[in-house]
């Protein structure tokens, strides 16, 4: 506890029980997600042959989509050695028309900010996802909190540990590989490296707004839907410390407040009151 009250409490949320953060629809968040996840799938096609083998039906309709993409007459096999392969920054700003990554903040004291590297960001807008693993009420995270900026609290008092780094990480990586159903991976451990594979996963850099520079962003809590494709969830930087949970899986995303023109760091309110 005396190692947290040093700290500022970076994500932590006052808001009240019957507020809702919906600042777009779910359906909307779900759209995002899905056009950005199956253009990064359909960029990485060829290393994903072992699920397809397991999944005919989804191949044969993201060979369609690759035929098209691509602008082939044919396709016919998953080995697509020809295939130009794209970044997956490439790949965000080919579907959604922007890139965002991590730099150094415009703040003297913030360290590591997000930018929009690329691009332009419309107003309604998912423009980056907060990743980590997801606990929910009294489950244990008193050792993982201790000195760790990046618990983000959800308006149920779901908690989401974004610390890339140090317990936080190797609690991650042993849920991640612990649901992993053969071939299928249930999460994104890329996010805790320098390269992440979904360009979106970066929220959790997203710092503070000041008197200076004012939020563009806020956070949005959605629930990842049963029938979420399950070949596209290798891109969720979430998983859920508890296996056994009942229950859809709890993401955050930011959305855009205003438009965003490249070049411009985003920034959020931490303690932002939801009505």
């Amino acid at each position: 506890l005396a190692l947290n009250l040093r700290r500022q409490r970076r994500t932590l949320r006052y808001v009240p029980e019957s507020s809702q953060d919906k600042i777009i629809a779910d359906a909307d968040v779900f759209e995002t997600l899905l056009k950005t996840f199956k253009a990064l799938f359909i960029n990485d096609f060829s290393r994903q042959a072992d699920i397809l083998a397991l999944l005919p039906e989804v191949k044969c309709q993201y060979l369609e989509l690759l035929t098209v993409k691509q602008k082939r007459s044919k396709v016919n096999s998953c080995d697509h050695q020809g295939q130009h392969v794209f970044s997956p920054e490439e790949v965000l700003f080919n579907t959604l028309g922007f890139t965002v990554s991590r730099d150094r903040s415009s703040l003297v004291s913030a360290g590591t900010g997000v930018f929009v590297t690329k691009g332009f960001v419309p107003k309604g807008t998912v423009v980056s996802m907060y990743p980590g693993t997801v606990y929910r009420k009294h489950e244990p995270i008193f050792f993982q909190s201790l000195g760790n900026p990046f618990i983000f609290r959800c308006i149920d008092g779901v908690l989401i540990d974004g610390n890339d780094k140090g317990l936080s990480r190797s609690v991650y990586r042993s849920c991640s590989r612990r649901d992993q159903l053969g071939p299928f991976h249930m999460s994104d451990e890329s996010w805790l490296t320098a390269t992440p594979q979904n360009p979106l996963a970066v929220g959790q850099y997203v710092n503070n707004c000041s008197h200076e520079k004012a939020a563009n962003v806020c956070y949005q809590e959605f629930d990842v839907p049963g029938h979420f494709p399950v070949e596209l969830k290798q891109y969720l930087p979430n998983i859920v410390y508890s296996h056994d949970i009942d229950s859809h899986l709890r993401c955050v995303v930011l959305v855009t407040l205003r438009d965003i023109k490249q070049g411009e760091e985003l920034f959020s309110n931490y303690y932002t009151v939801v009505s």
